[in-house]
């Protein structure tokens, strides 16, 4: 039988044992995220906020970033990917770059 499995980020590694990917059941990716927690305590307060994804984390299932967030479907052979936002800035501008 074929798991999804869900790459976990590096901050949670602590978390799994230092396991940067693991395989656990769910039908969608709340149902993921309940079985991770089962396994290693503490993997659903550093993903969601009142039953939410927390802001700064996105979802992508199979490769795709999905809005669908929790409800989305995972199949037995997918892959579940947290990834952390990550925040842009303006840059300086170049002294030597023509405007």
């Amino acid at each position: 039988m074929s798991l999804p499995t869900v790459y976990i980020p590096t901050l949670l590694r602590t978390l799994t044992g230092g396991r940067a990917n693991v395989e656990v059941e769910g039908a969608t990716v709340r149902q993921v995220i309940d079985n991770l927690e089962q396994a290693w305590p503490g993997v659903r307060d550093r993903l969601l906020d009142e039953g939410k994804l927390r802001p700064n984390i996105s979802v992508a299932v199979d490769g795709e970033v999905t809005p669908m967030g929790l409800i989305e479907s995972v199949g037995p052979a997918s892959e579940v990917h947290f990834i952390a936002a990550i925040k842009g800035g303006v840059s300086a501008p170049n002294p030597h770059q023509r405007l």
